[in-house]
C-alpha cells in the first residue's frame, strides 16, 4: 500500500495556513488566487496591489540583479500613521490631557532613503527622531528640517556631542539631552556655561520592572544605561542648586526591544509614571514622559507571548501607556506630559522584503528501487537490504533501529578495511533507501514515534540560495532571530520538499534552518521541487529592522541592491534606487587597490605568456573576467 493520499486539491488558501502569511503579513501581504504572494502597502486602498513574482521580474529587466530588498514606502507611512493615530485615539478616549510625540529610532536603520521617508511621512504628526550616538545626532539634525521638528538625544555623549545638541536648541526644534549615566549632567552643565545656552534635559532611570525574552536586561540594576533612584535625585538636588530645575523636563526608560507580552509594559509604566510625577513634585518642570522603544512585531503570527510574535495590538499598547500616565498624574494634580515612544522595529520591519533565487540543492534521497547485493555479498548488505524489505508501518520503529545498526557496522568494517569504498557507497545508499521507506510509512501509522517523526528534518534537503545570512540576516545567523520565509510563486502547488537555506558563503553557520511554526519553530521549510529550466524564487520578510545595518562582508558579499516601491493609481513607481556594492567597492573597504590589482595580475599572465604556459587568448579572456568581476556584484548573476 503507497502512502495515503490527501484527495482534497491544494489551494493558495492550504499554503496561506501553511505559512501563516493571514498572521504576520496582514494586512501588507497576501496570497492571490493565482497563488502569487501579492503587496498591498496601503490597506486604506486595497484594490492598489502589486504581484511582488512580477515585480521581482521587472526590476530586474531593469538591470537589477537578485538578491533585492525591496521597501514599500507605503508600508512605511502605515506603519507611522497606526501608530499614531493608536495614540490619538487612547488620548481622546480617556480624555487625556496631553498629546503624543513619536520618535523613530536611527539606530534601526540608517539608510538615508528610509530615515527622508521616516521624517516625510511623519510630518502631519510631527514624529521625530532619536539619536543615539553623535553621528546620529548629525543625521536626525540634517534630516528634520522643517519648523517644529524633534529630536531625542540618548546614548554615550562627550561634550561636543551635548555642545552641538544644546546649540541646535536655537534652531526651531525641540531637542531634549537624555542622561543615561551621572557624569553627563557634568557635560551638560559645562555645555551650557560655554555654549549661553540653558540645556533642555532628560534623565533615563533604572526601572526594577523588566521585560521579557532576549533583550529584558536593558531594565533592572545591571542595565548597561540609566540612572539609579538615588541618582535622579542627585541630578535634581545639582539642578535645584544651580536654580536649573527648569531644565529638567523629560523621563526616559527602556525596558528592552520585542516584548512579547503586554504584562511587563503595564508594570513599566506604572513604576515610571510614579518616578515622573514624583520628579514634579520634586521641582523638576516635566513636561514629557518617554517610554523608549520594545513594541514588538508579530514574526510568527500567533498572536502570542513567544519571543518572536506579540501577545497585544497596537490600539492595547497605546489605552495602557495613556490610561496609566493619566491615572498616575491626576492622583497628584500633576499635569500629564506629552508622551513619547521610541518605536523602531514596528515601524521598519513591515516595509522591507528580500528576495533571492535559489540556485541549486543538495539532498540526501536515491530515486527508484534498490540494488539488490549480488549473492555472496558481505552480510551487512544482506542485511540492509532484507530490513528495506520488510518494511510496514507496524515494524517502522523496529526497522529503523535495524537500518541504524546496520550503517554503524558497515562504516565500521570500513574503517577496519573489510568494505572497499565501492562496498561502502552500497550500504549508504540501501540505509538511505530505508529511511526513505520509512518516511512513506510514517503516514499511515496512528502513533508516530518520536525519533520517527525527526526523521524528516534530518532527511530534509539543502536548498542553496543565492544571498549571505551575514549581509542581510544577520540576526538569523547571530541571536536566532525568526523572520518570515516562504516562496513567493508557485503557491497553487503542494510544496513536497522539506528543506533547509544555505547562502553562499563558505561558512558552515551561513544557513537558516530555525523557521517560524504554529506554535514553536521548526527546523525546515516546505518548500516545491524544482524544475529544470524554470527559476525559483523565495523571500524573506518583516526584516527592515536592524538587519541592513549589522549586516557584515563575510567572503566580501556586499550590500544587496534595493529599490524603494510606491504604488499610484494603476501600478507602482519605483521612487529610489540604490545599487548594491560592486566588488572593487568592497575590496576598498579592506584597503586593496582594484587598479593595482588588476597590474598585479596582468604582469603574471604576462610572465606565463613569454614562458610558453598561456596563449595571449587566453590572457585576454582572464584579464577580461577579472576587470568585469570587479565591476560586477557581489552576487550570482546571469551571464
Amino acid at each position: 500500500m503507497d502512502d495515503l493520499e490527501d484527495e482534497a486539491p491544494w489551494t493558495p488558501a492550504r499554503s496561506a495556513e501553511l505559512y501563516q502569511i493571514n498572521g504576520w503579513g496582514k494586512p501588507y501581504f497576501r496570497i492571490n488566487d493565482a497563488g502569487m504572494v501579492e503587496v498591498a502597502p496601503d490597506p486604506e486602498e486595497p484594490e492598489k496591489k502589486v504581484d511582488l513574482h512580477e515585480l521581482v521580474l521587472d526590476l530586474e529587466a531593469r538591470g537589477l540583479d537578485l538578491p533585492l530588498l525591496i521597501r514599500f514606502s507605503d508600508v512605511l507611512e502605515d506603519r507611522i500613521r497606526r501608530l499614531n493615530e493608536a495614540f490619538e485615539a487612547a488620548i481622546k478616549e480617556y480624555e487625556y490631557d496631553g498629546r503624543y510625540r513619536g520618535v523613530f529610532p536611527v539606530k534601526v536603520n540608517q539608510q538615508k532613503h528610509l530615515i527622508d521617508e521616516v521624517v516625510r511621512h511623519g510630518e502631519p504628526w510631527q514624529y521625530g527622531l532619536e539619536a543615539g550616538s553623535k553621528p546620529e545626532l548629525l543625521i536626525a539634525l540634517a534630516a528634520t528640517q522643517e519648523p517644529g521638528g524633534f529630536i531625542i538625544c540618548n546614548g554615550y555623549k562627550d561634550r561636543a556631542y551635548i555642545e552641538t545638541a544644546l546649540l541646535a536648541q536655537r534652531f526651531d526644534k525641540t531637542v531634549i539631552v537624555v542622561l543615561e549615566r551621572i557624569e553627563e549632567l557634568k557635560f551638560a552643565l559645562q555645555a551650557s556655561e560655554k555654549t549661553g545656552v540653558r540645556p533642555m534635559l532628560g534623565v533615563r532611570c533604572k526601572l526594577a520592572a523588566r521585560g521579557v525574552g532576549r533583550w529584558k536586561s536593558s531594565a533592572g540594576d545591571r542595565a548597561k544605561f540609566g540612572l539609579t533612584a538615588a541618582e535622579i535625585v542627585q541630578v535634581i538636588d545639582e539642578l535645584g542648586r544651580r536654580e536649573m530645575l527648569d531644565c529638567l523636563q523629560l523621563l526616559h526608560f527602556h525596558i528592552g526591544s520585542q516584548i512579547s507580552s503586554i504584562i511587563p509594559i503595564k508594570n513599566a509604566m506604572r513604576e515610571a509614571s510614579n518616578i515622573y510625577v514624583e520628579m514634579a513634585k520634586m521641582g523638576a518642570k516635566m513636561g514629557y514622559l518617554d517610554v523608549g522603544g520594545g513594541l514588538a512585531v508579530d514574526y510568527d503570527g500567533s498572536k502570542s507571548d513567544f519571543h518572536a510574535s506579540m501577545n497585544y495590538d497596537l490600539a492595547e499598547y497605546a489605552y495602557d501607556i495613556v490610561s496609566e500616565v493619566k491615572d498616575a498624574c491626576d492622583k497628584v494634580n500633576v499635569p500629564v506630559p506629552t508622551l513619547v515612544t521610541e518605536s523602531g522595529r514596528a515601524i521598519s520591519a513591515h516595509q522591507s522584503v528580500l528576495v533571492f533565487e535559489v540556485v541549486g540543492k543538495n539532498e540526501v534521497r536515491f530515486p527508484g528501487m534498490p540494488e539488490k547485493p549480488a549473492e555472496g555479498s558481505l552480510r551487512v548488505l544482506e542485511e540492509l537490504y532484507e530490513t528495506w524489505e520488510g518494511i510496514l508501518p507496524k515494524n517502522v520503529q523496529e526497522s529503523y533501529h535495524d537500518a541504524i545498526q546496520g550503517k554503524e557496522e558497515a562504516d565500521s568494517l570500513f574503517k577496519f578495511g573489510y568494505l572497499t569504498l565501492r562496498q561502502r557507497a552500497q550500504a549508504e545508499r540501501l540505509f538511505w533507501h530505508c529511511l526513505d521507506k520509512i518516511m512513506r510509512c510514517k503516514g499511515r501509522m496512528r502513533r508516530v514515534p518520536e525519533e520517527i517523526a525527526d526523521l524528516e528534518d534530518y532527511m530534509s534537503s539543502i536548498y542553496y540560495c543565492n544571498f549571505s545570512v551575514f549581509q542581510s540576516a544577520p540576526d538569523a545567523w547571530a541571536i536566532g532571530q525568526l523572520f518570515p520565509v516562504m516562496p513567493i510563486h508557485r503557491l497553487t502547488e503542494e510544496p513536497t520538499e522539506r528543506a533547509t537555506i544555505a547562502d553562499l558563503t563558505c561558512d558552515s553557520d551561513g544557513k537558516i534552518d530555525r523557521f517560524i511554526d504554529v506554535e514553536d519553530i521548526k527546523h525546515v521549510l516546505e518548500v516545491h521541487e524544482l524544475k529544470e529550466g524554470e527559476r525559483y524564487f523565495l523571500a524573506m520578510f518583516l526584516n527592515g529592522a536592524y538587519q541592513e545595518i549589522l549586516g557584515d562582508l563575510h567572503n566580501l558579499f556586499g550590500d544587496t541592491n534595493a529599490v524603494h516601491v510606491r504604488m499610484d493609481e494603476d501600478s507602482y513607481e519605483v521612487t529610489s534606487v540604490v545599487k548594491g556594492d560592486s566588488v572593487a567597492e568592497v575590496l576598498g573597504y579592506v584597503e586593496y587597490d582594484p587598479p593595482a590589482m588588476v597590474e598585479r595580475v596582468r604582469l603574471q599572465a604576462e610572465r606565463a605568456r613569454r614562458q610558453g604556459l598561456i596563449g595571449i587568448d587566453q590572457v585576454k579572456l582572464l584579464m577580461r573576467h577579472y576587470e568585469e568581476s570587479l565591476r560586477g556584484y557581489t552576487y550570482l548573476t546571469e551571464d
